[in-house]
């Protein structure tokens, strides 16, 4: 990014292990686009006299040429958000629909909507980037590294269950987008 990020807490004190986590999903959201000029998180834990568990609430601020990106929902009663790194997870997973979005159509792409399939890692290659997926048709796919948009490649295990969009490549079908489904968030 062409500026830092800029993340702020309210209603609670800081937690480096909380920015830390911003930090890394805020540095793979160029995977998505790749012109992003700024980026600005804020977390916000409830007020005080909320009787029922604490619902955080997170919103995202990306600054890209000739547009401001927002992502700013009210968690609701979203019992899920009780956990900070749910809710930010959950911003930034919508954060980047809208990038994603926002690149394709800076492109004159338009989207065509495509199932996603389901699959499991059937074999890792990571020290030549890629890996294949199995899908419940039995196909092997290929997939590369940079296809991941969730998770960590080099945390992959032979088994973890996915979600991909398929392309037909120069040598047979490949996943472009590969997201790990159930990807816990790290131990606080």
């Amino acid at each position: 990014m062409e500026l830092p990020l800029e993340v702020t807490f309210r209603g609670m004190d800081h937690s480096d292990a909380l920015e830390a986590k911003i930090r890394d999903r805020a540095e793979k959201l160029e995977r998505y686009y790749h012109k992003i000029m700024s980026c600005r998180v804020v977390v916000e834990a409830p007020h005080k006299h909320h009787h029922k568990g604490k619902i955080f609430h997170v919103s995202l601020d990306v600054t890209v040429p000739g547009k401001e990106l927002v992502v700013n929902r009210d968690p609701g009663e979203n019992h899920a958000h009780e956990d900070a790194y749910v809710a930010i997870r959950d911003a930034f997973e919508a954060m980047e629909r809208k990038l994603e979005a926002y690149a394709n159509k800076t492109r004159g792409e338009v989207k065509a909507h495509q199932e996603e399939g389901y699959a499991r890692i059937g074999a890792l290659h990571p020290g030549l980037d890629f890996g294949m997926l199995q899908s419940i048709d039995g196909r092997m796919i290929y997939f590369h590294r940079n296809s991941l948009k969730n998770g960590d490649f080099d945390q992959l295990q032979e088994g973890d269950e996915v979600r991909f969009l398929e392309e037909m490549g120069d040598e047979g079908p490949q996943a472009v987008v590969v997201r790990v489904i159930g990807e816990e968030h790290p131990e606080r």
